[in-house]
């Protein structure tokens, strides 16, 4: 009887297992494949902002290699600094703040169809003296 238990235990010891060297990449494509989701659905609300009514243009947009900052000045005369609202004073210091970082970064100013032209420009003169030599308007295409 002893024989035949020590028969029953040793069988599984003397075969090793071998390990496996492949690598299952389904879980790894299932994962990419939800996140490529999530992002595509995502990635359009993202690029919402201050709601302004911008004037229409027929120039050609401009391809620039970063993110810009985008300075926006509503018909009720308040202003933003990228999404967040700012106070008139607080503007040129947050800026030089920037531009001590990176002078040559690009300005975008959005303003509103409804504020007056001399505005815009007061506000683009002001983003200058901070240093900043890179400023253009943002307008919409019109519609055809």
């Amino acid at each position: 009887m002893g024989a035949a238990l020590n028969g029953q235990r040793g069988g599984r010891r003397g075969r090793r297992m071998k390990p496996i060297g492949e690598i299952n990449v389904t879980p790894f494509v299932d994962v990419m494949l939800v996140l490529l989701i999530v992002f595509m659905v995502t990635a359009p609300l993202l690029t919402v902002g201050v709601p302004v009514d911008l004037p229409k243009t027929k120039a050609g947009q401009i391809n620039a290699d970063q993110a810009p900052l985008v300075v926006t000045i509503r018909d009720d005369g308040t202003l933003y600094l990228q999404d967040n609202e700012i106070e008139p004073d607080k503007l040129i210091p947050r800026l030089s703040a920037i531009g001590d970082a990176n002078k040559n970064a690009r300005i975008f100013v959005r303003g509103d169809k409804n504020v007056a032209y001399g505005e815009v420009i007061v506000l683009m003169g002001r983003i200058q003296t901070a240093g900043f030599e890179r400023v253009a308007l943002v307008a919409e295409l019109p519609e055809d």
